[in-house]
């Protein structure tokens, strides 16, 4: 029997040293570079959750003029969304990000991460990240699909 070709996966312990959680695991094929600020890919069993395209406006459907302060609102709505279904943070398996402009967020990168470790901590799912010609709503610089994983 022949060995298998191609990389091997590893599952990458988070900052405590345990998995991501007992439902999802991060999977980082050996021999790739560690990726930053966001996983290859992810193994979750559980509940799902999901969120609709989230953009960055509070309760009264207000958007701020900056980059940062959307993503910033953007997070927390997923977040609340996420309690609202049962779910943490830590339970993220992706993201989808979709920006008007890629050097908007390429230039921002410090305080989006600052924005994203304070409201979802430092768990990085697997997450793609789309330039969009524009969004629905035409203030909007950002917006935001999650995916989550609760554990059964």
């Amino acid at each position: 029997m022949n060995a298998p070709k191609g990389p091997t996966l590893t599952v990458v312990p988070n900052a405590k040293g345990d998995a991501v959680s007992s439902a999802s695991r991060v999977l980082q094929p050996s021999g790739w570079p560690m990726p930053k600020g966001y996983a290859n890919g992810m193994t979750a069993d559980g509940r799902i959750v999901v969120t609709g395209g989230v953009i960055g406006w509070d309760a009264e459907e207000k958007l701020k003029p900056d980059f940062v302060s959307q993503v910033r609102q953007a997070l927390q709505n997923i977040s609340e969304i996420l309690a609202e279904g049962g779910a943490k943070p830590e339970h993220l398996v992706r993201l989808t990000w979709y920006v008007v402009d890629m050097e908007e967020y390429l230039g921002n990168l410090k305080a989006l991460g600052q924005a994203y470790r304070e409201i979802l901590g430092a768990h990085y799912p697997a997450m793609a990240l789309v330039q969009v010609v524009r969004l629905v709503e035409l203030a909007a610089r950002v917006e935001i699909e999650a995916t989550a994983v609760v554990p059964r």
